[in-house]
């Protein structure tokens, strides 16, 4: 799906009004569009729309409400709310905005066109946006593109996106980019001394594998590791049938993790770029790994499997340590990891960690300006001993579910060096009901706040 700006050179003018200034602009208007805003009811609410009426009946312009500065804080990308509203045609934003919502209206609109039509047809908006002067339009369809890509991954049933599929998703982006893949299958994971995505992968006839996907040849190198782990049964552990409906989307990392790559590629940020998806199934099976199991890991920690529903940190341990063995400048972590931060922050909030204050600070600067929410969480020390059992060097699933993601985030630093500039993304990947911008289904996350803030977290010039 071509998610692009239109060409247009008689677009229509769109006056984005909020709603304290609704009297003063209508005022500057003919009689008969200010009288027919008038009598329409039209008070300027954030995400509401009039279409001004021109010679003949024809549109000659429409007036998108954007309610006031409080009411615009509890939501984001209202103009993209009027984008089903408006009648086919060309459109121009022909008001003076901050740069910052300029560009989140103009990114809206294109991501408010996205639909998922694999397997229905679905109807797309039929009202265009012209290139909004003062933006980036190519950054922008970037942005939107990389975005699609997370979507339509996350949206694809396990039935079409097992390993396999994923391999191939990401060998098509690496054939657009001029980028290069390499692949480790099978029991071939164990002579690459990549056990645990083996172990965790092995009870599917969908063979596991590690996509090592590489571009750039200069600048400071850039890892991505996502939790690509396309169906998740919860192996032994069976998960309840309510708790497997949306695990199609637990390949959501690898999914955000190939968005982001393509927004880089795409934009030739000056850097070195490395993604590593470990690609499973977790399975139920004759040979599935068990409750009690003790693993070891390509970096020689032992793991006590307590829960094989907790898999996800398993396969990232060990792409991570791989990660980690080239001292790249910066490292990268996104998963859908755990239930427990959905309980503290909710859908929309991706929780993140980072041992870099100043890290952390320019990620949050760079979430509100994009509009891309995150929040800190802490590598709190103290909980370390929660995930020590004793029995073995880690534990993957403390008893008692105290601290869910703040242990996972603990258990996969590990296996990054103490010194390794490392931040981790526990995100959900799912837009839970429809929202501007946002349909209901796969969505991306973190992934906008990271592109933003790279230049200053890797010094890119």
């Amino acid at each position: 799906m071509s998610l692009q700006f239109a060409t247009d050179t008689n677009a229509l003018p769109l006056y984005i009004i909020e709603k304290d200034a609704l009297g003063d602009f209508l005022n500057s208007l003919p009689v008969m569009q200010r009288v027919w805003v008038e009598t329409s009811g039209f008070t300027g609410a954030a995400g509401s729309v009039v279409v001004l009426p021109g010679e003949g009946g024809a549109p000659a312009g429409a007036i998108v409400g954007y309610g006031s500065v409080a009411t615009r804080a509890r939501g984001r990308f209202h103009v993209a709310a009027v984008v089903t509203k408006l009648p086919e045609a060309s459109w121009k934003i022909a008001t003076d905005l901050p740069q910052d919502d300029l560009e989140e209206a103009a990114l809206g609109w294109l991501l408010a066109t996205y639909r998922y039509d694999r397997y229905a047809s679905q109807s797309a908006p039929k009202a265009r946006l012209v290139t909004p002067d003062r933006i980036d339009g190519a950054r922008i369809e970037a942005i939107a593109a990389g975005e699609a890509l997370t979507r339509d991954l996350i949206n694809t049933p396990a039935s079409d996106m097992g390993p396999q599929e994923l391999e191939e998703a990401t060998q098509n982006l690496a054939n657009q980019h001029g980028a290069t893949l390499a692949v480790t299958r099978g029991d071939d994971l164990h002579a690459a001394n990549l056990p645990m995505i083996h172990t965790v992968g092995r009870a599917s006839d969908r063979a596991p594998r590690l996509l090592d996907m590489s571009w750039g040849d200069s600048g400071p190198q850039l890892v991505l590791v996502g939790k690509g782990v396309c169906f998740d049964t919860g192996g032994l552990n069976l998960k309840p049938g309510g708790s497997m409906g949306l695990m199609k989307k637990d390949m959501g990392g690898s999914a955000a993790t190939l968005g982001l790559a393509h927004m880089i590629m795409a934009l030739r940020l000056k850097l070195r770029l490395r993604v590593l998806i470990p690609a499973v199934e977790n399975s139920v099976s004759a040979n599935a790994f068990r409750p009690q199991d003790i693993l070891t890991s390509r970096k020689g920690l032992t793991v006590e499997i307590n829960n094989t529903d907790a898999e996800g940190r398993l396969v990232l341990a060990d792409a991570l340590t791989l990660a980690d063995e080239e001292n790249p400048d910066l490292i990268i972590s996104m998963a859908t990891l755990t239930g427990a931060a959905r309980v503290a922050v909710g859908p929309d909030l991706v929780p993140f960690y980072t041992d870099s204050n100043a890290t952390a600070a320019s990620l949050a600067q760079s979430a509100d300006r994009v509009r891309d929410p995150l929040w800190r969480m802490p590598f709190h020390d103290p909980y370390e001993a929660m995930i020590e059992p004793g029995i073995a060097d880690l534990d993957n699933a403390p008893k008692g579910g105290f601290a869910g993601s703040i242990t996972a985030a603990l258990f996969l630093r590990r296996f990054v060096s103490d010194d390794q500039p490392y931040i981790h993304f526990d995100m959900y990947g799912w837009q839970p009901s429809a929202a501007p911008a946002r349909p209901k289904g796969g969505v991306g996350q973190a992934t906008r706040a990271v592109l933003d803030a790279l230049p200053d977290l890797l010094g890119l010039e």
